[in-house]
């Protein structure tokens, strides 16, 4: 089994991070689960102080993974940017957003998010 992977931690202090035994508990899934949906980059992870942990905002309210979220992941993926790059653009400040686009991607500018990063893939 290969090692679970993970990003060095780029995101603002703030950013709330969930361990993976409560991602897997948030999830309703064993915590092999989530080791797999990081292995897909289904989510991204990073470590914070000695342990690895997912930004609590990809997720939903009702314990679900944000919509839009993996192909997201994927378009950016796919346009040549790391983990790191992609955690640091999804909570960057973006004033045309009112927020960052980890924000935005939970409301009705989903679609607008997603525009972004194919664009910035070119």
């Amino acid at each position: 089994m290969s090692a679970i992977p993970y990003s060095d931690d780029v995101l603002p202090a703030s950013v709330s991070l969930l361990q993976l035994p409560d991602v897997a508990k948030h999830l309703g899934v064993v915590v092999t689960r989530v080791h797999q949906l990081l292995r897909d980059r289904q989510l991204l992870a990073v470590k914070r102080d000695g342990y690895i942990g997912v930004p609590d905002a990809f997720f939903n309210d009702d314990g679900t993974i944000v919509k839009f979220l993996p192909g997201l992941l994927a378009v950016l993926r796919d346009g040549g940017y790391s983990e790191a790059e992609t955690l640091r653009w999804l909570f960057t400040e973006d004033d045309s957003l009112s927020g960052t686009p980890a924000q935005a991607l939970r409301g009705h500018q989903a679609r607008e998010i997603i525009r972004r990063a194919q664009a910035m893939a070119f």
